[in-house]
């Protein structure tokens, strides 16, 4: 029950970014809104890996654990949904057209 609870509020917290993202972009570029997604990104997570590590030292000796672990999430997300626009370019773009998500 609680990986299931984890999960929509995983979904959720994820749409949110995108709603928040689409809307910067009704007054921005994409290429605009994205960078400062990424870099809020990056920034959060930047914080996560100073606010885990117990002192300096720490986060000195894991920063490219650190570094390597984030990449590879990010590659991973964005390797997934690249292939989920391959296979299903006409449909999302069709949906996005309507206005839906």
């Amino acid at each position: 029950m609680k990986d299931k609870e984890f999960e929509k509020q995983f979904w959720q917290r994820a749409d949110q970014f995108i709603t928040l993202a689409n809307a910067q972009s009704q007054e921005g570029s994409t290429g605009e809104v994205s960078s400062s997604f990424l870099y809020a990104a990056a920034r959060y997570n930047a914080f996560i890996a100073a606010a885990t590590a117990r002192n300096i030292d720490e986060l000195k000796k894991n920063k490219e654990e650190a570094i390597q672990y984030f990449s590879n999430q990010y590659k991973e997300a964005f390797v997934e949904n690249l292939d989920d626009w391959i296979a299903n370019y006409d449909k999302h773009l069709k949906v996005n057209a309507s206005g839906g998500k």
